[in-house]
This record gives C-alpha cells, sequence and structure tokens, in this order.
C-alpha cells in the first residue's frame, strides 16, 4: 500500500521547524508496511498542479495530512483537492485541530473520509491492518468516519503507556536539505504527556496528563540519527523535559558517553529548574531555553492554572544567566480579564526580567479549556476563521480591553523593536555598525532570501540553464544567481554567497545532461536526489 503524507503550507516567518508529527505519522505507516512519501508544502510552493503531479507519479492509495488550527483549512482543501484528482483515495486527517473538531471538520469537508484523533500510531496500526478500509473502522478507537449513514465517531483510543516501542521519526522522508538551508533547529522529544491544567493549552489533552518518559539511550540513539544527516541544532520540545533532574542528567551523561558535539535549545518551566541540572545542560551545548510566563499578573497567573510564581520566573532567569544559557520568555496578551492594568504589569515585569522576550495574543484552539469553558471567564471569541488563529492578531475581546487595545499594545511593543532593528540595518548600508550587529543583518537579509528560494520554488523554476560551448567553468551557476536576483532584487553579492554555500555543503548541485545544466534541491545527506 501507497501513503502519502502532506506536511500543509505554513508561514516560514513563523520559523517552523521540520514537522515532528508527520514523521511520527510516516514511520508509523512504514512500520505497518506501507511505501510511504512525505509531500512537503512548508518548504516548498504549494499549487494544485505540483499536487496532481506528485499524485500521478506516486500514485498512492492513501492521502493523509496533519495540521495545527492555523493552517487546517488550507490542509483540508488541499486533501480534498487530492481526493477529487483520484476520487479512489481514501483520506485522512489527524493533529491537534481535527481531534476536538472530528465530526464538525467532516461535514465541512465531504473529500475527507477519515480523522485520527490524538495520538495515531497505534490507530494508523489498526486501520492497516483493516486495510485503511472506511467499512472496516468500526471497534478501532480513536477514529471518526464517513458512513453512507452519516458521520461515526469512535471512543478515544488510551494513550500508549511504553512509548519506547515508537519507531524513530522517519525524517529520512523529508526533504532536509530545504530546512537545512534555513538554519531551523530539528525538534525531538523525550516524553509525552502534561500534568499542568493552563487553561489556554491542548497538550494535556492531546498526549494525556501523565508523563510517559523515553530511555535515555533512545533519546540519544535519535540524536545520532540527527546528527549522521549533517544537522547540528537540535531542538527539545517536551515542556516537562528540565523538570526531572535525574533524567536531565541520564540523557546529557549518554550525550557525554558518546562524544557528541551539538548545539541545542530546550523549553521548561519556571518552576522546575535548578543550577546544576543547567551547568549539566551547558556542558552538553544548550545555549537557550524558553520559558512560558504568560503573565506578570499574579492574580491572572492563579487564573489560567498556571501553577508558577514571578519569582520563580525572576529565579529561574537569573540561574540562566549566571550559567551562560540565553533566556526567553514569552507573555500572551488577551488572557481573560485582561486591562490595561495587567498589560502595564506584564511590560513592566517583562522589560525588568532579564531575557530576551515577545507577546503572542491568544489563540483560544479548540480542545483548550478557555474555549470549551468561555462562558466562566471574562473573555469573548470573536471568530472561528481558523486562518486567523496565528497569535498574532487579536481574536479575543474582555470587559476591558478590545481586540484593537490588544492589537495596539502588542504594535507599540514591536514598533520599538523596529525602530532599534531599522536603525541597525542603516548602519549596516553605511558600514557604521560592529561586526556582530552587520552580522545579525545580513543573517536577516539571507533568511528572507531564503525564504523566496523556497517558498516560490525559485532553484527548481530558475535552474535550467541551457549548455554552451566553450562556456566558461562556473558558468551555470552565475547564470542561476542572475537570474534569481532578476527575481528577488536582493543584493548580488548576498545572492552568490548564499548560492555558493548552499553549493559546497550539499543542499542544491548541480545535474547535466545533453542540452542543460539542472539545479536541484538533494533530498538530505544520504540520498542527493529529492524524489
Amino acid at each position: 500500500m501507497r501513503v502519502a503524507i502532506i506536511a500543509p503550507p505554513y508561514p516560514l516567518e513563523e520559523a517552523p521547524a521540520p514537522p515532528l508529527g508527520v514523521t511520527y505519522v510516516a514511520a508509523a505507516f512504514e512500520a505497518a508496511g506501507a511505501e510511504v512519501r512525505i509531500f512537503d508544502y512548508i518548504v516548498s510552493r504549494y499549487t494544485p498542479e505540483k499536487l496532481r503531479a506528485q499524485l500521478d507519479a506516486f500514485r498512492p492509495d492513501v492521502v493523509g495530512a496533519t495540521s495545527v488550527t492555523l493552517n487546517f483549512p488550507q490542509a483540508a482543501r488541499i486533501v480534498c483537492e487530492a481526493k477529487r484528482h483520484r476520487p479512489s483515495l481514501v483520506t485522512l486527517m489527524g493533529g491537534p485541530h481535527v481531534s476536538f473538531t472530528a465530526e464538525r471538520s467532516l461535514n465541512a469537508y465531504p473529500g475527507i473520509d477519515m480523522v485520527v484523533m490524538g495520538e495515531g500510531e497505534e490507530t494508523i496500526a489498526e486501520m492497516m491492518a483493516a486495510g485503511m478500509d472506511p467499512e472496516k473502522m468500526e471497534g478501532i478507537k480513536g477514529v471518526a468516519w464517513r458512513t453512507d449513514g452519516g458521520i461515526r465517531v469512535n471512543e478515544p483510543r488510551p494513550f500508549l503507556d511504553d512509548i519506547d516501542r515508537l519507531p524513530l521519526p522517519a525524517r529520512h522522508l523529508l526533504p532536509l536539505s530545504r530546512y537545512q538551508a534555513l538554519g531551523f533547529s530539528i525538534s525531538i522529544i523525550t516524553s509525552r504527556g502534561c500534568p499542568y491544567l493552563c487553561i489556554f493549552c491542548q497538550g494535556r489533552r492531546m498526549v494525556g496528563n501523565k508523563v510517559r518518559k523515553r530511555n535515555p539511550q533512545l533519546v540519544v540513539d535519535e540524536i545520532e540519527q540527527i546528527l549522521s544527516y549533517g544537522i547540528n541544532r537540535i531542538n527539545v520540545a517536551d515542556d516537562l523535559f528540565v523538570s526531572s533532574p535525574r533524567r536531565v542528567r541520564a540523557v546529557c551523561e549518554e550525550i557525554i558517553r558518546r562524544k557528541l558535539r551539538f548545539s541545542w535549545s530546550a523549553f521548561a518551566r519556571v518552576n522546575t529548574v535548578d543550577k546544576d541540572t543547567l551547568l549539566l545542560m551547558k556542558e552538553t551545548g544548550c545555549d537557550s531555553i524558553s520559558f512560558g510566563v504568560e503573565t506578570g499578573n499574579p492574580e491572572m497567573i492563579e487564573r489560567i492554572r498556571k501553577r508558577i510564581t514571578l519569582d520563580q520566573a525572576r529565579h529561574a532567569v537569573a540561574l540562566c544567566n549566571e550559567v551562560g544559557i540565553i533566556p526567553h520568555t514569552s507573555f500572551i496578551v488577551g488572557l481573560p480579564g485582561e486591562t490595561p492594568e495587567t498589560l502595564r504589569e506584564t511590560e513592566e515585569f517583562a522589560s525588568k526580567l532579564g531575557s530576551l522576550y515577545g507577546y503572542h495574543l491568544l489563540a483560544p484552539f479548540p480542545g483548550t479549556t478557555v474555549r470549551e469553558e468561555v462562558e466562566r471567564y471574562d473573555l469573548e471569541i470573536m471568530t472561528d476563521d481558523w486562518t486567523k488563529y496565528d497569535a498574532n492578531s487579536a481574536i479575543v475581546r474582555t470587559s476591558a480591553l478590545a481586540p484593537e487595545d490588544m492589537d495596539r499594545f502588542v504594535a507599540d511593543f514591536e514598533g520599538r523593536i523596529a525602530t532599534v532593528w531599522n536603525e541597525m540595518v542603516e548602519g549596516y548600508h553605511k558600514k557604521t555598525n560592529t561586526p556582530g550587529i552587520d552580522m545579525q543583518v545580513a543573517g536577516h537579509f539571507r533568511m528572507k532570501l531564503v525564504y523566496r528560494l523556497l517558498s516560490e520554488d525559485l532553484i527548481e523554476n530558475l535552474g535550467v540553464v541551457d549548455r554552451l560551448e566553450d562556456a566558461p567553468v562556473g558558468f551555470a551557476e552565475e547564470e542561476l544567481c542572475r537570474r534569481i536576483e532578476e527575481a528577488t532584487k536582493a543584493e548580488s553579492s548576498l545572492i552568490r554567497d548564499t548560492i555558493r554555500d548552499f553549493i559546497e555543503k550539499g543542499y542544491i548541485f548541480e545535474e547535466l545532461n545533453e542540452k542543460s545544466h539542472i539545479w536541484r534541491w538533494s533530498h538530505n545527506n544520504k540520498n542527493r536526489f529529492e524524489p
């Protein structure tokens, strides 16, 4: 059986990591005996024409997609387009959004045959054993599906007790060189489950309130696999990794024993870090930790069930600074009961904390307490347009604040940052910056260029160069750069430096035939060609 898994478009500006959920799903299908491809539209342009061509080339029996709320509408439309093009396909979706809107999603998108709710690996194994036949889904927990009589929703699947049984994520199916070109971290998890009750988070309901830990040796096996692809930056994505000093020590000591060298980051709670643990993390390459503080108002911390204190936040940031790990803190604007006074408290607290910090606007996702029990709170949800659930614009109001007030608060903060940034850019062009600042600005310009190379398929569209007799060495590379400059209006030197770097690192390569030089993205360092 052939299975195509779709990684739907996601804004590159949001710095998406290579999709971990997609690779776990792909691994589950591979373990069940399927031949699997990932159609990745995060780091390449999506068009219906491209989808149809990929479907015709691979001829899958099943097409599935996963998504979060923000990109669910487009993911669903892509799945439906696949069904229109090949009506015999079995189509399914999974992920946090549809896990809590299964019936609604099936009603809204007739091209989706089935929804996998919650953790999908065991469900996928049973669905594959049933031949992916919608008529044989009865009794398979964690599935909602379309029948002649309407929509059926089976009971939830219990969480898998032993997550060491799961195969490693199928990252070999991703176009890793494209992600390497962006410089984004590869995410891993060392556990699933969260016992905390934060009202704005889907996590506990998606992965359960019992923390299920992976064997540290298997975690480091996965790290070694990632490093074998030439990737040297990893992000530990589980919230509670740092919560167990014993667990951190076990993983870090295994890294040291194997003499692995890479940089990494982690998420953590401010009430779970200590100096000795941070020192060990620093020794093994950890250079930054992100903390969700959410608000500078103690009453609101209680209201959202965060179970931390502001003093714990101060202490955690101070410890990171002391040991040489960069602390990042994030805050949410528009929590229940938000007022002008609570926003001022948050801004004053954040600005004095000693960390890098930023704001998100509350997005009350399906499955969160704040959405499902909104009548209990001083909060009104203004829209169910899922494309607006990007945490970048206000979609709620409180009795004291309108959406415009929340947007203005964040815009004022971002405006202050923009003023500093514009001064840095001006200094870059006038050559008055320090080398370190110039490096930041140049890195930003390069990132914007890479966004365009990927999102507009510029290498593919511009990379066929006619062969010429007696052409000078490097002619095809120079012609590619010239075309990119014409298309993007970016600086010539930036384009040439970027393309040369990509060639040297093997991210793109030149293929020759009798008539043309053809520039292509490589798949990864183990498989040079993209399928």
